[in-house]
C-alpha cells in the first residue's frame, strides 16, 4: 500500500513538471493598457531641416519609432515650387527618404510637405503638417499667402480642392502651364501659403488632378481678380469656385447595356401604361400641384378623360393640367382648401405611349388635402442683411432648393410652410433673375454668390416659427 502511494506521488509530481515546461514554453504577452495615442517624433534630418546652401540629392528623416506613408501619400506630398518630376519618397522602419530628380533652382526656397501622411506603423497616428524646408541660397524665404474658398454655388467648403499659384501672369498660363506652387485646403476651405519668394502672383482654384491646368469649362475653378504681391505678412484672399458649364452626361457602354436590357425586360411584362401620384397617405398638399408619375413617356393625352371631382362625382372646375417635359409627369394644378375631399377619374384612355398602350383600366383616385394645422408658420428676420445685393432667400432640403424667395425688406412670413429641417442661404442675386449664375474667367466676371447660414432651420407644424438671423 505504501509503494502505491509512493508511485501515485511520483506521478503527480511529474504531470506537474510537464504543465510547468510547457507552460513557460507558451509566453502570453500581456493586454490591456493604455493606447498609443502619440505621433512619431523626428530624430534627425540629413540636412538639417531649414538648411540653406543645400546642395544635396537626397533627404534622410528618422524618427523615434517605426513609420510608414499612408495610401494617400499622393495627394498628400506637396513639393513646392512645383517640380517637373515629383520625387517620391520611400521609407523603411524608422526612416522616410527622399531623393530629388530635378536639378534644383538657385537661390530658391523648397518647401515639402507631407501632410499628414507620415504615421507610426502601430495606431497610424500621423506626424500633422510635417514639412521639411531648405533653400539654395543663403536665406529661407518667409512670404505668405492664406486665404479662404467657397463653392459660389452652395457657400460649402470643398476639401478636395487646391489653390495654385502663377508667376507667369498671362492669363493663358493657368490654361497651358504647370502651376509654380500649389496648396490643398482644409475642412473649412481655408489655404495657406508658406516660404514664399517676394514676387507677384496670380491666384486660382482648381481640382486635385493630374494637369493642374483649367482645360476644361466643367472644373470647379476659381480666380482672384487682380495679381497678388507677396509679403511676409498674411493676405486673406477670397475665392468662389464655380462650374462654367455641368457636364454632360455621357452614354457609356454600360448605360447603353442597363437600357437594352430595360427595354427587353419591358417586352416581357404587361405593356399597359402605369400611373403613380406624390400623395402621401392619399393626402394632398394644399401648397403644391398634385402630380402623376408614368412609367413610360406619354405620347398622346386627352384632357377631356380626365376628371376632378368631388366626392359625389360632380366636377370641379378652375384647375389646369400641364405637362413636363420629360414626357413622364403630369401636374395637376388647383387652388387647394384645407381637409376637402375629391376623386380624380382617369380614363384609361387618357394617356397613351408611342406604341398606343393605355392605362389597364378606367381609375378612380380618392384623396383629400391637408388640414392648416399640418403646417407651420414660420417667421424670420434677417440682422445686417444687405439688400442693395438683391438678396434672395433658399430653403434647401437635402440638397433640393424647395423655395426661392427674393428679399424685398429684412424681414418674410409665410403662413403655411411644409414641417421639417431646412438648410438656410441667401443668394446675392446680381442680374436679378432669381436664379444663381456661374462666372466667365475670358470675361473677367466672378460668379454670383451665395451665403450659407450656419444655423438650421426646424418647422413644426401648428407651430409658430419665429427665429433671429444675424448675418
Amino acid at each position: 500500500m505504501n509503494k502505491f502511494i509512493s508511485f501515485l506521488f511520483l506521478v503527480i509530481l511529474l504531470i506537474i513538471q510537464i504543465q510547468t515546461q510547457t507552460s513557460c514554453a507558451n509566453i502570453i504577452p500581456p493586454t490591456g493598457g493604455p493606447r498609443d495615442s502619440l505621433p512619431p517624433v523626428l530624430v534627425s534630418a540629413v540636412p538639417k531641416d531649414s538648411t540653406t546652401n543645400f546642395h544635396s540629392k537626397t533627404i534622410v528623416l528618422t524618427f523615434d519609432e517605426y513609420v510608414h506613408l499612408s495610401d494617400k501619400i499622393n495627394d498628400e506630398f506637396i513639393v513646392s515650387p512645383n517640380p517637373e518630376n515629383l520625387p517620391f519618397p520611400e521609407n523603411k522602419l524608422r526612416t522616410v527618404t527622399i531623393k530629388l530628380k530635378d536639378s534644383l533652382k538657385p537661390n530658391t526656397t523648397y518647401s515639402l510637405d507631407f501632410g499628414n501622411a507620415i504615421q507610426d506603423v502601430n495606431e497610424n497616428n500621423p506626424i500633422r503638417n510635417f514639412v521639411y524646408v531648405f533653400s539654395t541660397g543663403s536665406t529661407i524665404d518667409e512670404g505668405t499667402i492664406s486665404g479662404n474658398v467657397a463653392i459660389a454655388e452652395t457657400g460649402a467648403a470643398d476639401s478636395t480642392l487646391i489653390v495654385v499659384l502663377h508667376q507667369n501672369l498671362n492669363d493663358t498660363a493657368v490654361k497651358k502651364l504647370r502651376p509654380d506652387y500649389y496648396t490643398r485646403l482644409d475642412s473649412s476651405g481655408n489655404f495657406h501659403f508658406k516660404f514664399l519668394p517676394h514676387k507677384t502672383f496670380n491666384i486660382y482654384v482648381l481640382p486635385n488632378d493630374y494637369t493642374k491646368r483649367y482645360d476644361d469649362s466643367t472644373k470647379m475653378f476659381a480666380f482672384y481678380n487682380s495679381p497678388v504681391n507677396v509679403d511676409s505678412n498674411n493676405q486673406q484672399i477670397k475665392l468662389y469656385a464655380y462650374q462654367q458649364d455641368k457636364p454632360k452626361e455621357k452614354n457609356t457602354a454600360s448605360s447603353v447595356a442597363a437600357a437594352s436590357t430595360k427595354k427587353k425586360d419591358e417586352k416581357e411584362e404587361d405593356k399597359r401604361l402605369k400611373v403613380t401620384t406624390n400623395l402621401e397617405s392619399n393626402k394632398q398638399d394644399i401648397l403644391s400641384d398634385l402630380e402623376l408619375t408614368f412609367n413610360r413617356n406619354v405620347k398622346q393625352f386627352d384632357s377631356s378623360k380626365i376628371l376632378l371631382a368631388d366626392t359625389n362625382f360632380h366636377a370641379v372646375t378652375g384647375y389646369t393640367i400641364r405637362r413636363d417635359t420629360s414626357l413622364t409627369k403630369f401636374f395637376l394644378h388647383y387652388n387647394w382648401q384645407e381637409n376637402e375631399p375629391f376623386k380624380l377619374v382617369l380614363q384609361k384612355e387618357a394617356f397613351a405611349d408611342s406604341a398606343g398602350n393605355t392605362l389597364a383600366k378606367n381609375d378612380t383616385i380618392s384623396f383629400s388635402t391637408k388640414r392648416e394645422s399640418d403646417y407651420g408658420s414660420v417667421r424670420l428676420h434677417f440682422n445686417g442683411l444687405n439688400l442693395t445685393r438683391n438678396p434672395v432667400l433658399q430653403l434647401v432640403e437635402n440638397d433640393k432648393i424647395v423655395k426661392s424667395v427674393p428679399l424685398a425688406s429684412i424681414e418674410w412670413y409665410e403662413k403655411l410652410f411644409e414641417p421639417g429641417d431646412y438648410e438656410l442661404r441667401i443668394l446675392f442675386d446680381d442680374n436679378k433673375n432669381g436664379i444663381w449664375d456661374p462666372g466667365s474667367f475670358d470675361e473677367k466676371k466672378q460668379p454670383e454668390t451665395v451665403h450659407r447660414i450656419p444655423r438650421k432651420l426646424t418647422i413644426k407644424p401648428n407651430w409658430d416659427n419665429e427665429v433671429d438671423i444675424n448675418l
